[in-house]
């Protein structure tokens, strides 16, 4: 077996000693078993490695995963990366019910050019060894042919020549020898590899236990889970995606589960030298899962070197056992509710949840996914009754709190629910409380800004919702920004900022609709129609997308288009509940005052979400010295 630490082959170079995989100057990312794979492949240059001996290397002896599947999972990711055809292979030959090949000619080397053979070795860059190096590049002259001042003056130059090359290398040393402080980490999303795609809510569970667990320690910064999902199945090489987080290190890894038991494979990368510094796999019975995570983040803190208090390190090695399906039901609830859009996948979660705490009701985690389940339908796109869903907001988070008052998530749904009762001061000391458990939590950054945005503290709100995505660029995206921007009547900022996050997403429907409002308010309806009608669509026709985009028709002249959609909102409401708020902005658009106030008042009885912005809202300009509307001001708390 060839043991080179660099394997040249195709446009491809492999580093085996910085598991670093290249296409002529761009980084390719490639996972663990599969780069091991690829390795053990070229090392046995050309010759037939059997299925049997890829399991006793990737996985050892005692093995409980669906070897056939795995590996067929890893030389597919391998092919993939290559661009290698299996119909016609360059690189990865498959020999039929034997095993694999690596089929492409090798160059192979120590990664030392020629020219540099006779270079010492690291552990002999010494200070003394430097003046030996300098005294044997000294010109070999004959002592009796000098005059003794020219010898005196050639020692000084060879004595001057070994200080200075003592020097640099013993600079380059110390250097080397220590690495920039690690202040901040994503942890990606690990990958499933347990044969079964059924399995991809272990591998995302795990994902976000990590990163709750890391989440709590003041010192380091960690990306959001929101953020981090935006990479699963990504091929991006590690430091792109460092740099698109502002992160100095990366956290991957896979997940392989096999009946009631469960391996993790977790692994360190420093992002400015894609250097992997830790590795570590872990083997639990599934029960054992939230000590198995515990582990593994105690690991992680460990090595990057974080300094972590007592109460912090409390949190980070409290653990329990948990009955495998209560914790299958809590991550199959988690994985719908991250990707609803609507009504009926919202509640199919809940329904998940609400099955995990009725086999266990002191699972605490479950009960927080209930939580942000309801707050989720509480929302405008989604727009259920608030006094249907909003009692069970809160009963759940101060569930989740009972049973651990430490999570900062939990703090954040009940300082949503206060703010939206206008219960002012006990949202903000909620939002308070769920910085000082996690003062890196974008979220909770987010949160205190549209407080401070409905006290009409605007500069305050901006430079909150800008810190918050300083900790995490994808989590609090320009569509924040934005929203603070046009209640602020900046809007051409707003319209820059929100045209840069669809330049990037293009179906971001918060976006859309806040660019929507912008344009409208900015004086450009006629370019606000096509955007908010492309919202009505993407968000299944939202109440309070189409009455946005009423405003727009009537702005812009075309008053029968707003009539037209002011009349189905009229239709939908005699069938069912549509929320007091999107009349509100109806009416606001077609200037009818009676109107207007009629539905403020329906949307005051039934606290509606358009009101927590009633001092600062834009397009209420027009009624702002109406008696009427500044007794609504005081009613909300808002004086």
């Amino acid at each position: 077996m060839n043991t080179a630490q660099e394997f040249h082959f195709g446009d491809f170079t492999l580093d085996q000693s910085r598991y670093r995989l290249q296409r002529g100057e761009r980084l390719l990312r490639l996972e663990k078993l599969p780069m091991e794979l690829l390795i053990l492949l070229i090392q046995r240059g050309g010759e037939l490695v059997s299925r049997e001996e890829i399991a006793d290397r990737l996985w050892g002896k005692e093995v409980f995963v669906d070897i056939d599947h795995s590996i067929n999972t890893a030389v597919r990711k391998i092919r993939f990366v290559l661009r290698d055809d299996p119909e016609k292979p360059r690189f990865v030959e498959t020999v039929v019910g034997k095993g694999y090949r690596f089929a492409a000619s090798v160059t192979y080397s120590n990664g030392v050019s020629s020219a540099l053979q006779e270079a010492p070795k690291k552990e002999h860059s010494s200070p003394a060894r430097a003046s030996e190096i300098a005294l044997s590049a000294a010109p070999v002259v004959h002592k009796k042919a000098l005059p003794i001042r020219l010898m005196v003056l050639l020692g000084i130059i060879t004595l001057a020549a070994i200080i200075t090359i003592a020097l640099v290398l013993s600079r380059g040393g110390a250097k080397g020898a220590s690495q920039p402080a690690i202040k901040s980490l994503a942890v990606l999303p690990f990958e499933n590899l347990s044969g079964d795609a059924t399995q991809e809510y272990l591998a995302d569970g795990m994902t976000e236990a990590l990163i709750g667990r890391l989440a709590g320690i003041h010192n380091l910064r960690v990306i959001s889970r929101t953020s981090a999902m935006h990479f699963k199945g990504t091929h991006l090489a590690v430091p792109e995606i460092a740099r698109t987080l502002g992160v100095d290190a990366i956290v991957e890894g896979s997940v392989m589960r096999g009946g009631s038991r469960i391996r993790v494979h977790a692994q360190l990368i420093r992002a400015a030298t894609d250097e992997h510094f830790w590795s570590e796999s872990y083997d639990r019975e599934l029960r054992d899962v939230l000590a198995l995570q515990s582990d593994v983040a105690q690991s992680i803190a460990q090595k990057v070197e974080v300094t972590v208090s007592g109460e912090e390190r409390a949190r980070l090695v409290a653990t329990r056992s948990v009955l495998p399906e209560v914790y299958e039901n809590y991550l199959k609830g988690r994985s719908i509710l991250d990707k609803s859009f609507n009504r009926s996948s919202v509640v199919e979660s809940i329904n998940y949840f609400d099955e995990a705490t009725k086999r266990d009701p002191t699972f605490a985690l479950a009960y927080v996914g209930e939580a942000d389940a309801y707050n989720k339908l509480s929302t405008v796109f989604i727009g259920a009754r608030p006094s249907e869903v909003r009692p069970k907001v809160v009963s759940a988070a101060r569930k989740a709190l009972e049973l651990d008052p430490e999570l900062a998530e939990a703090h954040v749904f009940l300082a949503e629910m206060d703010q939206a009762r206008w219960q002012w001061n006990d949202a903000e000391a909620e939002y308070k409380r769920a910085l000082d458990l996690k003062p890196n939590d974008a979220a909770a950054h987010l949160g205190l800004s549209h407080w401070l945005l409905c006290q009409g503290r605007m500069d305050e709100a901006l430079t909150w919702a800008k810190r918050g995505r300083e900790l995490d660029r994808l989590a609090v995206s320009g569509t924040s920004i934005g929203q603070s921007l046009f209640y602020s009547h900046r809007y051409e900022e707003a319209i820059r900022e929100l045209r840069s996050v669809l330049a990037v997403q293009p179906n971001e429907a918060s976006a859309l609709w806040y660019l929507g409002f912008s344009l409208t308010a900015n004086g450009q309806p006629e370019e606000a129609i096509p955007v908010l009608e492309k919202a009505v669509s993407i968000t299944d026709r939202s109440a309070a997308v189409i009455a946005v985009l009423i405003r727009a028709y009537a702005y812009a002249g075309r008053r029968n288009d707003a009539l037209r959609f002011l009349e189905e909102l009229k239709r939908r409401r005699e069938k069912g509940y549509v929320p007091a708020g999107a009349f509100v902005n109806a009416y606001l658009g077609l200037d009818d005052r009676e109107q207007i106030f009629i539905w403020l008042e329906r949307a005051y009885q039934e606290q509606s979400n358009i009101l927590q912005f009633v001092k600062v809202h834009p397009y209420f300009d027009p009624v702002r010295e109406d008696p009427r509307f500044k007794d609504l001001i005081q009613r909300v708390g808002l004086n």
